[in-house]
């Protein structure tokens, strides 16, 4: 029997780099312009936009991502707080004079863990044949609980180079049934990453 159950999708966790090298918790803090109206989750994608901050990445069949969001931290502009956070809340206040910096993971070489849905947050699964195959984005929404993404990949892969997702293995402690894995390993394509990618911002 598997273990543990996946019950919900929960963004993109890092877990290694291509070849096997260590993630040491290497990452680059990031501005999110003062009063940024969406929320970013924990595990969410986000790109460079022009003016050097970042936003989320709501792709799903193309993206265009500099990494993946894993927190962050600002001073309160009621509290006057410095406040470390899972997620960015949308419109969030801040002292003047302040930045809010998102922590990102942005190493193109990141692997990452991601479940697979059927659509939306409903779990399903790929066979070992969707290894090298890309696949497509499901942006649900994430939660303001627990702070963490719901992000997740559909099940239906494929060879698509315009798609963002390259799927590189499967997570086989989680397989449910014989050849059905509802966790992968992936990586974000290299003509995605805005790293790899010749067009600015």
């Amino acid at each position: 029997m598997a273990y543990p159950t996946v019950s919900a999708p929960y963004g993109l966790k890092p877990v290694n780099l291509i070849g096997g090298q260590v993630f040491a918790g290497s990452t680059r803090n990031m501005e999110i312009a003062s009063g940024y109206a969406t929320n970013i989750f924990y595990g969410d994608l986000v790109k460079r936009v022009a003016g050097g901050t970042i936003e989320k990445d709501v792709g799903t069949t193309t993206a265009t991502p500099a990494g993946i969001f894993l927190g962050c931290t600002f001073t309160n502009g009621s509290t006057g707080q410095v406040q470390f956070q899972q997620f960015y809340p949308a419109s969030q206040s801040i002292k003047s004079g302040t930045t809010i910096f998102a922590v990102v993971a942005d190493d193109p070489d990141t692997l990452f863990q991601v479940a697979v849905v059927s659509g939306t947050t409903v779990i399903s699964g790929v066979g070992i044949t969707a290894i090298g195959n890309n696949a497509t984005l499901v942006q649900n929404s994430g939660s303001t609980t627990t702070g963490n993404s719901a992000v997740a990949i559909l099940d239906s892969t494929g060879t698509s180079g315009s798609l963002p997702i390259r799927i590189i293995d499967v997570v086989r402690d989680t397989e449910t049934t014989a050849n059905n894995f509802p966790e992968v390993i992936v990586k974000i394509n290299a003509t995605m990453h805005q790293y790899n990618n010749a067009t600015g911002v």
